[in-house]
């Protein structure tokens, strides 16, 4: 039992939460995470929502302003059925990368959770998002709200005046050229601001004044490029046009002959939310270890300075252990490493690497080891890695026996696996390798790029796919891919697979042969 004088130093008793609750919770918490943690996060802007509204959320990306299309529906209606099913949960929370950032929280979590959450999204999540050098890089957290609120509206005014099915066939394009509409190595425009946009309605209208349709009247040119138009020709022509270019999207909005000005808008859009996305498929592990980090350590500060009660905690303790749960490969429910696990792992590696080394750590961590300023190391981490140079840098042979990892070498023309490293010197460090390269997205995404086209020729755009490993791209998916860059571009298109390490062709797809 809680003695009477104790209970009034709780933060909250019981399940049941209020807003008073909630907002005195948060600054308990902020002023932890702010002041003893050295976080630095954006205002926050908390909602509460039903189930139906988290679902809603989940069909749209998670943004709370979205342009419609179907296949939001579709993801709602499939979410919905798992969970009224029983099938799959929901979110405790949702946490949008904005200034301010806004945070979702379900009014069915109890009081306990809703604190857990606070200080997993309001403060782990928002300072990773806040500081991160790849979120500062390629994304504007105080403009995407407004930015989506004018796509939002302009594609609704788009289905008015060229119809849904217009729009819609334009968005299925776009999308499916999503994973491929990204810049990866140079900074990508900011997001417009309130003028760029004022700007932006300008150049629409002249675009659309000026626009000939004479251009989607022109036969294609019968006659082939020329093998033998000369080098010289054929570099100046790539110069003119960037090439090779790997942002298919940005090309396709640039460069294409058959779209209208208010398409091209479009493609843009889409383009630039695919850009504002980008960095979170690079840090899933970083992100969520150090918002579980962040929440498992104020809860149990809060905890021990009796601001929490041990049912509380219980219950915290419980919902913490659910999300850092780790499957065994062959159990079921296993689809990989659970991201909250390895990232919460690595952590409280750091952590104690910087406060309790052993003479393995000091040889591995020389810089980190003993110091004991594991604050300052897990700062400097969460703002200057990306899961990939994390893992490089900081998984550690202790972490890796925990863990049970060890690599196999699996050769196409093998008959069988050969465990290739196993737990000593040389095995931690090619194991630590081979898993960094796994979380890099360079290596794992398909490498597809525009290496020509003649603009005043055929008008045959050439994209070129370096093949690593031997990977081919699926057949069926490329096929319906290039239909939806032929449909951007409206003139012939092929692919060419080309293998990364001799340079030799492995494959050509055009699409008159679809």
């Amino acid at each position: 039992m809680v003695s009477q004088a104790r209970k009034s130093e709780l933060l909250f008793s019981g399940s049941d939460w209020n807003f008073a609750k909630l907002s005195r919770v948060y600054d308990e918490i902020e002023a932890l995470g702010t002041e003893e943690l050295g976080l630095d996060i954006y205002p926050v802007q908390m909602e509460v929502i039903s189930s139906e509204q988290m679902l809603d959320a989940y069909s749209s990306v998670g943004m709370p302003l979205m342009y419609r299309h179907w296949s939001f529906g579709k993801r709602f209606l499939y979410d919905e059925f798992l969970y009224r099913k029983g099938a799959r949960g929901l979110a405790y929370e949702l946490v949008i990368n904005s200034n301010p950032c806004i945070v979702y929280l379900m009014e069915e979590n109890t009081m306990a959770l809703q604190a857990l959450v606070t200080a997993h999204a309001a403060l782990g999540h928002n300072h990773f998002f806040k500081n991160n050098h790849l979120f500062r890089q390629w994304t504007d957290a105080g403009g995407i709200l407004s930015y989506l609120d004018f796509a939002k509206g302009y594609i609704a005014r788009c289905e008015e005046r060229h119809g849904l099915a217009a729009v819609e066939a334009i968005l299925d394009s776009a999308h499916a050229l999503m994973e491929q509409g990204v810049f990866r190595y140079h900074r990508p425009p900011k997001l417009s601001s309130e003028q760029q946009r004022e700007g932006l309605r300008e150049r629409l209208e002249y675009e659309e004044r000026s626009f000939n349709d004479l251009w989607r009247t022109l036969p294609p040119s019968q006659g082939k490029s020329k093998p033998e138009a000369g080098d010289e020709i054929l570099a100046e022509r790539k110069k003119s046009l960037k090439l090779p270019e790997e942002n298919l999207l940005y090309f396709l909005e640039k460069n294409s002959l058959v779209l209208e000005p208010w398409q091209r808008e479009i493609v843009r859009i889409v383009r630039v939310i695919a850009q504002y996305f980008y960095p979170q498929r690079q840090t899933q592990v970083m992100n969520e270890g150090c918002a579980t980090f962040v929440h498992y350590t104020i809860m149990n500060t809060l905890f021990d300075r009796g601001r929490i009660s041990e049912g509380a905690m219980l219950e915290i303790l419980r919902n913490h252990s659910n999300v850092v749960f780790q499957p065994a490969y062959d159990d079921p429910r296993y689809s990989g490493i659970n991201p909250y696990a390895l990232g919460l792992d690595m952590m409280q590696d750091i952590q104690r690497i910087s406060t309790a080394p052993t003479a393995e750590d000091r040889d591995w961590f020389s810089d980190i080891a003993g110091r004991g300023d594991w604050r300052d190391t897990l700062l400097d981490a969460w703002a200057n890695h990306r899961d990939e140079s994390f893992i490089r840098q900081y998984l550690s042979p202790a972490l890796i026996r925990k863990w049970r990892l060890f690599a196999l070498a699996d050769g196409a023309d093998e008959p069988h696996y050969e465990v290739a490293s196993i737990h000593n010197e040389r095995g931690y460090a090619r194991i630590r390798s081979a898993l960094a390269q796994s979380y890099d997205i360079g290596a794992s995404r398909p490498d597809i790029q525009v290496v020509d086209v003649d603009l005043l020729g055929d008008r045959h755009l050439r994209l070129q796919h370096k093949v690593k490993d031997g990977i081919m791209l699926e057949g069926q998916s490329r096929d319906a891919t290039l239909r939806h860059i032929r449909n951007l571009w409206g003139y012939e298109v092929s692919l060419a697979a080309i293998d990364a390490g001799t340079g030799a062709t492995l494959s050509e797809r055009w699409t008159k042969e679809l």
